[in-house]
């Protein structure tokens, strides 16, 4: 598809591979197996010589369009589908990377992204080490002779730090590695991180992209020699974390309002993260659109908005952001983000539980942390909601 379009557009109409029905909506290729024409055609297609479907586990009608649609929106030659955010990591990485092989990784990271850091790959033979999202000296110094892969977040889970792309790039580029980006929060439509020097970038395709917590899917996108030639899509193809064709369906219906919402999902946060900042009885707000935040202006050059994500601390620690989470009756308290409606989360206790005290404590991740993911409500209805329990402190 031309890429003289808008991503609004290209939300709407990259990726579309009408059958012979010509039908107006995406198909959905519910099978397993496709069938060959001849025993020679059947060769050529797993062998790669001939394009086309082969087994769903690595190619899908609908999971490509998929594919297509996100490359187009993001910028990006390739996209690798699979089956969520987190099995979109894995695939990076085992796809990339070999034991003895060095990750420098943000310590403001999802907390499952630093089990599977820590816990999981360490055990494999990567060597991690994690340093400030926003202290360019701390990646430079960390930098060895087998690193391969700069790994970040921006803005970062839940604290919205925001770390310098076009800067990374650069040092990643001339120490030989690649910078992966985690774009979850933003998603193409509020930033791009190809286009500001990354290798790659990873999606969690179950939070803005699908937009209503459906579902879930993720993503890695990147140039095809990277991803195809050596690894990702390899790695996909033999391991199976595969993106189901309903999932990528489903997504790819919400990806056709993305614009609409994230632009929703961003005035909606701003009101909030401005009022709350005024509320007695929170101690600081988190958010890249307020002149407060410390990175705020690197946030207006690399975002279109803040985007949807605010975090804030109350007085009073556990005990109090708890009883704030269960006054609420309208937020959802869950631990998802990226939906329509607004969810309510602590992250000490839910999203960064299974990480340790000295860890949480790294990444600023303290007791009386909440993080709201703003959804499109009435902004009157989401204060109404939090004042409620922020005016029983």
């Amino acid at each position: 598809m031309s890429d003289d379009f808008e991503l609004e557009t290209l939300a709407l109409h990259a990726g579309v591979h009408r059958s012979q029905f010509n039908e107006h909506s995406e198909a959905l290729y519910l099978t397993s197996s496709f069938v060959f024409d001849n025993a020679a055609q059947a060769a050529a297609r797993f062998s790669g010589a001939e394009p086309g479907n082969v087994y769903s586990r690595f190619t899908n009608p609908t999971v490509t369009a998929f594919e297509e649609r996100l490359a187009a929106l993001e910028g990006a030659e390739v996209c690798v589908a699979t089956a969520s955010g987190m099995s979109a990591i894995l695939a990076c990485v085992m796809g990339l990377l070999s034991a003895g092989d060095h990750i420098v990784a943000s310590r403001s990271l999802f907390g499952s992204t630093l089990n599977l850091f820590n816990n999981i790959l360490k055990r494999f033979g990567v060597e991690i080490t994690f340093v400030s999202p926003i202290d360019l000296a701390e990646w430079q110094a960390a930098v060895k002779v087998n690193t391969k892969l700069f790994f970040i977040e921006t803005p970062s889970n839940p604290l919205t730090e925001i770390s310098d792309i076009t800067a990374l790039a650069s040092l990643a580029k001339k120490t030989g590695a690649w910078l992966a980006v985690d774009n979850c929060f933003c998603s193409p439509i509020l930033q791009r991180p190809l286009d500001l020097g990354a290798d790659i970038v990873i999606h969690s395709a179950t939070k803005y992209l699908e937009g209503q917590g459906r579902v879930l899917g993720g993503a890695v996108l990147g140039k095809r020699d990277l991803l195809m030639e050596k690894g990702v899509f390899g790695f996909l193809r033999t391991a199976g974390p595969t993106l189901s064709a309903f999932n990528a369906w489903v997504i790819l219906k919400g990806m056709e309002t993305l614009k609409i919402r994230m632009d929703t999902h961003s005035a909606n946060a701003l009101e909030m993260a401005r009022w709350l900042e005024i509320q007695p009885n929170i101690t600081k707000v988190y958010y890249p659109g307020l002149s407060s935040h410390p990175q705020y202006n690197l946030a207006k050059q690399q975002q279109r908005t803040g985007g949807g994500i605010v975090s804030f601390e109350v007085k009073g620690g556990k005990e109090v952001a708890w009883r704030v989470i269960d006054t609420t009756c309208m937020i959802s308290i869950t631990a998802n983000l990226g939906d329509t409606k607004s969810t309510l989360t602590h992250p000490a206790s839910t999203t960064h539980s299974r990480i340790s005290q000295e860890e949480r404590d790294a990444a600023g991740i303290n007791d009386g942390l909440l993080r709201i993911a703003v959804g499109l409500e009435s902004v009157k209805d989401i204060k109404a909601d939090l004042a409620r329990g922020l005016k029983v402190l």
